[in-house]
């Protein structure tokens, strides 16, 4: 028995980015465009030259320490890149390292999309929205913000399912849960269409359709493409 202990760092605590020295050592080596291109930063920055003109902005949520500006930078897709990441280290990785290839550094935001809000041309978000809880308040943030076009790449299904399961890839000693969903098709379109935009769906390149095994788990990576509707 005693006092009650009261802590503000909770989130901090059990983000399991926070937790594995070879994740940041990895998203440094792509930060300073060392390290192969993912394959899903490629197809998204080809399906995003589709949608955007040159001078647009494009803000990238869940950004990491920045790679996919490099894969906008490689392909001259002449947009004004940002990015928020949740987890203060990776963004302090980017604040360190894109300036060297011309991104300014105060256009790096530790933030998380819950807490986002604002206005930009374009977001990208590749990989997020299958380890949070759910997807309808960070995509509605999402969605609020794009005055023209979403490119989404999460593990999508018919049907849906939702897991808390263990990272076992993590640093020696730290037992941490984390979100490793797969949405509902149907659902997930027609919460974005019931947003103003229309949605098409693009096979995965690097995936093809089958299930990839991501810390042991399964993910049914899909592309959506969203575009805000024409008013009538």
């Amino acid at each position: 028995m005693g006092e009650a202990v009261i802590l503000s760092d909770g989130w901090s605590a059990y983000n399991i980015w926070n937790h594995s020295a070879a994740v940041r050592e990895l998203y440094r080596r792509r930060a300073r465009d060392e390290a192969e291109e993912m394959t899903c930063a490629g197809q998204a920055a080809e399906l995003l030259r589709a949608l955007a003109e040159p001078g647009d902005s494009v803000l990238d949520v869940g950004c990491g320490a920045g790679h996919f500006f490099h894969a906008l930078r490689r392909r001259n897709i002449a947009l004004a890149y940002y990015g928020i990441d949740a987890t203060a280290t990776f963004i302090d990785i980017a604040k360190q390292e894109l300036p060297a290839f011309g991104l300014p550094a105060d256009h790096m935001h530790t933030l998380r999309v819950e807490d986002f809000r604002g206005t930009t041309d374009h977001v990208v978000c590749i990989n997020v929205l299958s380890n949070l809880d759910n997807f309808h308040r960070p995509l509605e943030r999402i969605l609020q913000a794009a005055r023209k076009s979403v490119v989404l790449r999460e593990s999508i299904t018919d049907g849906g399912s939702t897991n808390y399961v263990r990272d076992n890839f993590l640093d020696g000693g730290v037992a941490l849960k984390v979100h490793v969903n797969s949405y509902d098709r149907l659902e997930m379109t027609n919460f974005i269409r019931a947003s103003g935009f229309d949605v098409e769906e693009v096979l995965d390149e690097r995936s093809g359709g089958k299930p990839e095994y991501v810390i042991g788990y399964p993910h049914h990576w899909t592309f959506l493409v969203a575009r805000r509707a024409k008013s009538v």
